[in-house]
């Protein structure tokens, strides 16, 4: 068992993870992992090269030629293919919807655990993905399951995107959201689940600082990981 501290941190999409988990990072200043930017650079990568996304052994092949370098940066992270930065394309609507897909596999999942694992480091790492506490850190110092209303979360969405000069509508957001859901959490392989020892929270009606707050609160109680993730 590594005795480098991690904090995971799951729910599903616009749940405001990846936020929480950055704020959390400053705070304590521990390295981030955001593991749905590993499954859209795994999922952005299988397209660009041709990849059949629903079929299990033509993105496995694809990923073998995968050359990711992932880099702290204040937005969260940068993420390189073969040298050239993705950042932008990992955001939009079709790499997350191949993220989805090409999650599903268990192949692919497996081919990406060393990769997620990699970030651990000292002093301590926060984790954001869907099987942070479940499957990929299960001996976590803190797991965090992070709901919010699928409401909540499309007008989330929404608004990350007319920011960005995109026109989107909350009912095609809202069909969207729902069939990640159903994909993430009806999978084979490691489902999208709260782990029975997480600290469940739902963020509909709180803020970032809250959220935060509630998890360092948690943090502070378990006295047998208190000096390394403080």
């Amino acid at each position: 068992m590594s005795k480098v501290p991690v904090i995971a941190i799951d729910g599903p999409s616009g749940a405001g993870k990846g936020a929480v988990a950055q704020a959390l990072a400053e705070k304590l200043n521990y390295h981030l992992l955001d593991s749905g930017a590993v499954y859209r650079a795994a999922g952005l990568h299988a397209m660009e090269n041709g990849a059949d996304l629903t079929d299990e052994a033509s993105v496995v092949a694809s990923l073998e030629s995968m050359r990711a370098t992932f880099i702290p940066h204040a937005d969260g992270v940068k993420v390189y293919l073969a040298g050239i930065d993705v950042t932008g394309k990992l955001r939009s609507e079709a790499t997350a919807e191949a993220a989805s897909q090409v999650a599903v596999m268990a192949r692919v999942r497996a081919a990406l655990l060393d990769e997620q694992r990699s970030f651990r480091t000292q002093p301590g790492l926060i984790a954001d993905g869907r099987d942070m506490g479940s499957v990929v850190f299960p001996d976590a110092c803190v797991k965090v399951y992070l709901s919010a209303s699928a409401e909540v979360r499309a007008a989330r969405r929404a608004k990350q995107l007319k920011e960005k000069g995109m026109e989107v509508t909350i009912s095609s957001l809202m069909k969207d959201i729902s069939a990640r859901d159903e994909r993430d959490c009806s999978r084979e392989h490691s489902p999208l689940v709260a782990s029975q020892d997480a600290l469940q929270i739902d963020s509909s009606s709180m803020s970032i600082e809250e959220v935060v707050e509630q998890i360092l609160l948690a943090v502070a109680k378990t006295g047998s990981i208190s000096v390394a993730c403080s």
